[in-house]
């Protein structure tokens, strides 16, 4: 599903015009976005959380040389829980 799919179902379900469930949906992302920058962790009960993982430098292979090593530096990463409720409905469909 792509953004502006999910922006057409949004608009759909909620009863909402296309460009206020557009500007809901970017304002939703931007929200999450601007919480992992600052380090914090965004939760929503039975569907999951968003948090941000230190990921520890180390050293991997050229995929154009896989004889050539490189450094890969260390870097902070989001990473996405998925939540109990989140979890049952995938597994039963």
């Amino acid at each position: 599903m792509t953004k502006q799919e999910f922006v057409s179902e949004v608009a759909r379900r909620s009863q909402l015009t296309s460009r206020d469930a557009g500007k809901a949906v970017d304002a939703f992302l931007d929200t999450i976005t601007d919480t992992l920058k600052r380090g914090g962790e965004v939760s929503f009960t039975g569907f999951g959380k968003f948090t941000t993982q230190q990921r520890a430098a180390r050293e991997g292979v050229n995929p154009r040389n896989p004889g050539e090593k490189v450094q890969i530096p260390a870097a902070r990463v989001p990473k996405f829980s998925a939540g109990s409720s989140l979890k049952s409905a995938v597994k039963q469909s």
